[in-house]
């Protein structure tokens, strides 16, 4: 059914395997992260340790994106698409073969370089291929797959009783399968300017004309980061068990996963701009009111899964609203600047969730999440650039 939504140049087949290719690398990230947090946190590491460790990811992506676009233009996307899986299944293997927080904090590295390769050349594939009157659907479904995997992914922690070595076979086991079907895939290039234009000029002009869009890349990597890596601490601190806090864990994404699609159709009806504001304020409100409900997982989970639905589509939302206004052979720029911003925003996110759980409240972090939130929804109402 998913190809009905979405206007492609190719097959079916095709199409399918790229949502696929999204399902499983989001289930990777949604298990690695608090998989990790919790068998260090076992072994004795301290919040703030652990956080910094969980960066290591991050800084991969990070990296890599002042390199990747250059091997997409020439290449095209599937070569980086097998690269990037190529990279996440042999460190995730070595996981439970070489245990300890500096050679994982390596290996979270690798994951993270692979990882960035992979989401750019498909999300840029997708937006690439999506009509304007169409693009907020379409890159929902980018979102919805993404989404799919990263709240499957968590229940994998429910593997740790066959052994420490479970979760990371049967992730990598996906990925292998992936694998193979994207070898089938027939390879695209990125449109081309007529004439080249230096990078820096091609970077300023994409964040002088997108901002507040490029803006919810950054806001989407801290939510992410911060829940995956420092909700698992919280659980604990406040007295949660594993087991709550891996079925707790993927309702945040559930509630984005709910309303991907929802949202990117009534903007492409309404206007980007108004869902991003009203969501951006309705989240900031719900992460504000998690403090207040203790310990009592129905009221933990409405609020995460409204905080969820609300953010959950931030970067494929935003990834649209800037499509709308660049022009075409900007967008591989444009990606590369949100993946930048959301490396930043998962650097930043656990780093402070870490050390606001150490030093200031265990309640900390849903407090900073409220408050930029509510930062960004009122920013959007000087954002004056028009959709081209």
């Amino acid at each position: 059914m998913v190809h009905k939504f979405l206007t492609f140049s190719k097959s079916s087949y095709q199409l399918t395997t790229l949502i696929m290719v999204v399902i499983v690398a989001g289930m990777s990230q949604g298990l690695l992260m608090p998989l990790l947090t919790i068998l260090l946190d076992r072994s004795g590491v301290s919040p703030d340790a652990n956080a910094v460790n969980a960066v290591a990811m991050y800084l991969g992506i990070f990296g890599t994106m002042f390199v990747i676009e250059r091997p997409v233009r020439r290449y095209g996307y599937k070569p980086v698409i097998l690269i990037g899986m190529g990279l996440i299944i042999v460190a995730t293997v070595m996981f439970p073969i070489w245990q300890g927080a500096i050679v994982w904090f390596v290996l979270r590295l690798i994951v993270g370089i692979g990882d960035s390769a992979l989401h750019f050349a498909t999300q840029l594939w997708i937006v690439a291929a999506s009509p304007k009157e169409k693009r907020g659907r379409n890159i929902s479904l980018y979102g919805m797959a993404y989404g799919v995997g990263f709240s499957l992914g968590p229940i994998g922690i429910t593997l740790l009783k066959f052994g420490v070595w479970a979760p990371f076979v049967a992730t990598s086991a996906f990925f292998v399968l992936i694998f193979a079907l994207v070898s089938r895939l027939v390879n695209e290039h990125p449109v081309r300017a007529e004439r080249s234009e230096a990078a820096h000029r091609r970077v300023s002009t994409v964040y002088a004309l997108a901002w507040f869009p490029l803006f919810t890349s950054l806001l989407y990597g801290y939510m992410e980061a911060t829940m995956n890596s420092n909700f698992p601490l919280y659980g604990l601190r406040i007295g949660m068990t594993e087991s709550v806090i891996g079925l707790l864990l993927p309702v945040t994404g559930i509630g984005g996963l709910i309303l991907q699609l929802p949202l990117g159709i009534w903007s492409d009806r309404i206007g980007r701009k108004p869902i991003l504001i009203g969501s951006a304020i309705l989240g900031a409100f719900a992460f504000g009111c998690v403090p207040f409900v203790g310990t009592n997982p129905w009221s933990l989970g409405l609020c995460l899964g409204i905080a969820g639905g609300m953010v959950g589509s931030f970067f494929s939302l935003g990834l649209a609203y800037a499509a709308d206004i660049v022009p075409r052979h900007l967008q591989p720029t444009t990606n590369i600047v949100a993946s930048i911003q959301y490396s930043l925003g998962s650097i930043i996110g656990p780093l402070v969730g870490g050390l606001s759980l150490s030093y200031i409240s265990v309640y900390s972090m849903f407090y900073f999440l409220g408050l930029i939130y509510l930062l960004f929804g009122l920013s959007g109402f000087v954002f004056k650039r028009q959709v081209e």
